[in-house]
């Protein structure tokens, strides 16, 4: 039997539009029927997905159902006049844009299970038709979703491996930071530690303490022991890590060079002698004493005043650099 190629065009443009739109879910409106069990149906439509074992059909109604083939499941043409007898064919004949007519029985599954199908062999020549062209165009368009698929992974494991080699760089540059943070450390304390070396020879004054004594005299004033006792409630009260005294005594010009020497230094032993017994004062801070008689006058020798301000000891507190930790 030959197709028009009109009813041929025709039949193929409504089975090609009807399975696109399946496959792309364009129909979202369509209702699945549920068969009831034991319920005995008779449908038609066009077959919309064909699988081993069933087929789904669609009616005009946009109703789908969904047919269960068997061993006994009959399948064959319309009779043709009242003596015609159909031209029966294999389950497999049942192809996608089919335009069909099924008649069975509901199962459990709320399939309908097929008794007979039946269609027109012109329809069928428009399915196989259909079928021909639609092939080719699947593989296509599965082939295309299997290579973008793949270059998805592909971009999806580039995405993590960028991820993971980021993650690396900061995990090196963070160590990198680290190191140079350690290496900076050490070399902070390696300088303090030679710069306090270094300045174990380097002092810096505190303050500074004068007392005075009478002509000739080596004996400490009341009014000295006064301000020496003064000094030391402050000290007392300071961080004396470093700390060093150094005792220094002078005259004034009334006498000869040594005599003057000799009366400065018996000064500055006085005072020393009175900070260790009244005091305390640990020999270890102390700064070998001198004495130097009338050089370095604090005054003027001509005047009275002058010499009473040259009779006198100095007592230097004094931190050393290194020792305190106070190296720049």
């Amino acid at each position: 039997m030959r197709i028009s190629r009109p009813r041929l065009a025709g039949l193929l443009a409504l089975a090609f539009v009807f399975v696109l739109t399946s496959s792309v879910g364009a129909l979202a409106q369509n209702q699945a029927q549920t068969v009831l069990n034991g319920q005995q149906l008779k449908i038609q439509g066009i077959v919309i997905k064909r699988h081993a074992d069933s087929f789904r059909v669609r009616d005009i109604n946009n109703v789908e159902t969904v047919v269960a083939l068997t061993p006994a499941t009959v399948v064959r043409t319309h009779r043709k006049g009242i003596f015609g007898g159909g031209k029966t064919y294999a389950v497999s004949y049942i192809l996608r844009g089919l335009r069909l007519q099924v008649e069975g029985v509901g199962n459990a599954d709320g399939q309908l299970v097929a008794n007979l199908v039946k269609f027109d062999e012109q329809d069928l020549r428009a399915a196989q038709a259909l079928q021909a062209t639609l092939d080719p165009v699947e593989d296509l368009a599965k082939s295309n979703q299997a290579r973008i698929t793949a270059a998805e992974q592909n971009e999806q494991k580039l995405a993590g491996q960028i991820q993971e080699n980021t993650a690396l760089a900061n995990q090196a540059q963070a160590s990198a930071n680290q190191a140079q943070a350690t290496a900076d450390a050490a070399m902070k304390s390696a300088t303090i530690a030679n710069n306090r070396i270094n300045g174990l020879d380097d002092y810096d004054p505190v303050r500074t303490l004068t007392v005075y004594f009478k002509p000739g005299s080596a004996v400490l004033l009341l009014t000295a022991k006064q301000a020496i006792d003064g000094g030391a409630a402050w000290v007392k009260t300071q961080n004396t890590k470093g700390w060093v005294v150094e005792v220094v005594g002078f005259a004034d010009s009334s006498g000869n060079t040594a005599y003057n020497r000799s009366l400065s230094e018996r000064r500055a032993n006085a005072v020393i002698g009175y900070m260790v017994s009244k005091h305390n004062l640990p020999l270890q801070r102390l700064v070998q004493p001198f004495g130097y008689g009338e050089s370095k006058p604090a005054s003027d020798n001509t005047t009275a005043a002058g010499r009473a301000k040259n009779r006198r000891v100095e007592i230097r507190v004094l931190v050393n650099k290194g020792i305190a930790g106070t190296t720049d």
